[in-house]
């Protein structure tokens, strides 16, 4: 490292994300907890305070990944990779919060085009080290050429466009998290999968994923939306169509297990398989969401030239996460992971992070949120379902006001059917029944009150 680079790592000041220690530049200010969208770039080693909950959530599947099996085999080691990782918070989070029983199966490479991002993770890794030591030597045989980087401390690091760190080895890992648009990188992020890996792709031109841009939504993804009650859920639809749809161009299809709209952006979290044969049937999970009168909407997979006019598209109408994996992510368990112990936080402590109760407190309630509803919801997301906004409910029942979440779930499931609410900042829940037992529901109680 220059001498120069190294004097300019050096001034800032700490934040704790998890149980990770985070270095953060002098001019950046001290995050606030719970962030409800983008903070202001500062150029590089810049953290985005509002990612935390995108990167809580990422370790959580990794480590259940490897513990439960579900895409390397017992006692073999799984590759991931971060293309984009900046200054390396995600991969750092990974190595140091993920349980240590299954750390030595977790081979992580970190890229980025950015060298004072890099040297800026370089530094934290070495001056914050996990608190197990993985020591992998580097597998020089799975790379067609030898690599341009370095092991520090269990993260092999590179310095390269994302796009030839992507095709220069075969991960069963990737994670996709650019500034803006993850289009130009999703057939490099593809094809640099092993035959059967995971890809988590994350996209915060939220405009354009959810039509508010309507020429940037058509340039990028080839859609149209419609900017009403479920902008939001398109968004995510619109995201899962393109990387089924590049994926298939890859002999390859893909299985979701986690997909959300997140405030300022969108994260999707797939199952990638090689399969000709099932790649050529992805037509049959795309389609149009159409909408209906009085806030209706119907999934359709061949639109009339007028359905294309009051309908956005074309989208995933699949269902949107695993049933088994997400009804893991519960808040006790991203607790367990996540949250510091009263050791951690003293030896922060020492290390120079400014932290009272009250940031710990914030910090719990922030681990908390990151996965609010997810167990719940996680079988309805799953298969088909209705979603309904709860403030659109009363115009549709024609009541005046609606009733409580859990006493409306309480009723439609008396009467024989699920609900749940579902993680977004506006309160959405999702059911299995018809939407006319749904209203139905509604009356009576409004009506009983």
């Amino acid at each position: 490292m220059a001498e120069g680079q190294d004097e300019a790592i050096r001034p800032g000041h700490l934040w704790l994300e998890g149980k990770t220690l985070v270095h953060l530049r002098e001019d950046q200010q001290r995050p606030t907890h719970m962030p409800r969208g983008p903070a202001k770039r500062t150029g590089p080693g810049f953290l985005n305070p509002a990612m935390a909950p995108a990167r809580t959530r990422s370790l959580m599947l990794l480590a259940d990944a490897l513990e439960h099996h579900w895409l390397v085999k017992p006692g073999h080691d799984l590759r991931a990779l971060d293309a984009l990782c900046a200054t390396g918070v995600r991969v750092r989070r990974w190595r140091n919060e993920i349980p240590g029983e299954v750390q030595p199966r977790l081979r992580i490479a970190a890229n980025d085009l950015d060298e004072f991002a890099l040297n800026w993770l370089k530094r934290s890794h070495e001056s914050f080290p996990p608190r197990i030591s993985v020591d992998h030597a580097l597998e020089d045989d799975r790379y067609e050429r030898p690599p341009q980087g370095a092991m520090e401390n269990g993260i092999f690091i590179m310095q390269n466009d994302a796009r030839i760190a992507l095709m220069e080895a075969a991960y069963q890992w990737i994670d996709l998290d650019p500034f803006g648009s993850p289009v130009n990188f999703l057939d490099a992020a593809i094809q640099g999968l092993a035959r059967v890996g995971f890809l988590e792709v994350t996209a915060t031109d939220t405009a354009a994923l959810t039509g508010s841009s309507a020429s940037s939504q058509q340039r990028r993804y080839g859609a149209k939306g419609i900017v009403d009650t479920y902008a939001h859920d398109d968004a995510v639809r619109v995201l899962l169509g393109l990387v089924a749809t590049t994926a298939a161009r890859h002999d390859r299809v893909i299985e979701p297990v986690l997909a959300l709209f997140d405030g300022h952006h969108v994260r999707v979290s797939v199952k990638v398989v090689r399969s000709k044969e099932r790649a050529s049937k992805v037509m049959d999970w795309m389609g149009w969401r159409i909408r209906e009168p009085e806030g209706r909407y119907q999934f359709v997979q061949h639109p009339t030239p007028e359905e294309v006019e009051r309908g956005s598209g074309p989208l995933w109408v699949g269902p949107l996460w695993n049933k088994d994996i997400a009804g893991r992510m519960t808040e006790e368990r991203a607790l367990r992971l996540c949250s510091p112990s009263d050791k951690e936080i003293a030896d922060a402590k020492d290390a120079g992070l400014d932290w009272g109760q009250d940031d710990q407190e914030y910090a719990q309630r922030e681990i908390r949120r990151s996965v609010r509803h997810i167990a719940q919801a996680a079988d309805l997301m799953s298969r088909e379902h209705l979603l309904l906004h709860i403030d659109d409910v009363p115009n549709m029942a024609g009541v005046p006001h609606a009733p409580k979440m859990d006493v409306l779930f309480s009723a439609i499931q008396e009467v024989g059917y699920s609900a749940a609410r579902i993680p977004d900042i506006d309160p959405f829940f999702v059911s299995d029944a018809p939407l006319e037992i749904i209203l139905g529901c509604v009356k009576s109680l409004i009506e009983a009150d």
